[in-house]
């Protein structure tokens, strides 16, 4: 049995046994396998960095290291997405009554869904993710094709309704590390033209705009924009 997301129904959940799946073409088999082989170049790359980031999230309170929430992905399959732990261990919690106490904080989470100034962020948090390091782990999503280097940021289930009639266009790519969204401004973008962002992409998705994508990662990262 599989959570999926009903596609026709984007604010609901179903569970299946066989969910419906899209039909490979070359140009998947090609991307896939590029996929592969950048996220297992990547990973032999950053493994030393990764075990010091780890070791680092573990000293900071003794908690746990990875953070695996579950996302919406390709066909609209829940999966979970893998992160280094950013937030306090009872962050859940925290942002339930902060937005229980606060107008203010349940207004932007409406609107965004993420807070600018959020109080669950450790000081380490707060580094990984301006840096993008906490993402790193998400190349095991990759190699296990629940991911792709690039797409659309993974959502949440509450997300679904924000991307209306636009979620079977998000549903029709693999999530990614990367994409456009995050190349074009990242946070500081509206959602409603995050949702733009990535209708555009998957209308348009080829491995020349990939590339395109992961060479202006580099600097985007760099520069920090729109990250926090």
């Amino acid at each position: 049995m599989q959570t999926v997301i009903d596609t026709g129904r984007p604010s609901a959940l179903r569970r299946t046994a066989s969910p419906r799946r899209s039909a490979p073409n070359s140009s998947d088999l090609v991307r896939r396998s590029v996929d592969l082989m950048l996220a297992c170049l990547a990973l032999l790359f950053f493994s030393p960095l990764m075990v010091l980031v780890a070791i680092s999230v573990w000293a900071q309170d003794r908690g746990p290291v990875f953070y695996a929430h579950g996302r919406v992905g390709r066909d609209g399959r829940v999966f979970k997405c893998l992160k280094f732990r950013s937030m306090l261990v009872d962050s859940d919690a925290r942002l339930q009554r902060l937005l229980a106490e606060s107008p203010e904080a349940r207004a932007e989470w409406d609107r965004d869904h993420k807070l600018r100034n959020d109080p669950r962020i450790t000081a380490l948090g707060s580094f990984l993710r301006r840096s993008s390091l906490d993402e790193l782990p998400q190349l095991f999503n990759v190699l296990v094709g629940e991911m792709s280097l690039v797409g659309p940021r993974p959502i949440v289930a509450s997300e679904v309704k924000r991307y209306g009639r636009r979620f079977g266009h998000y549903c029709s790519v693999r999530p990614g590390i990367t994409g456009l969204w995050q190349v074009s401004g990242r946070n500081d973008v509206s959602y409603r033209r995050r949702v733009a962002i990535d209708t555009c992409y998957a209308q348009n998705q080829s491995l020349v705009l990939d590339l395109r994508i992961l060479l202006a990662t580099v600097p985007s990262v760099l520069m920090r924009k729109g990250s926090y």
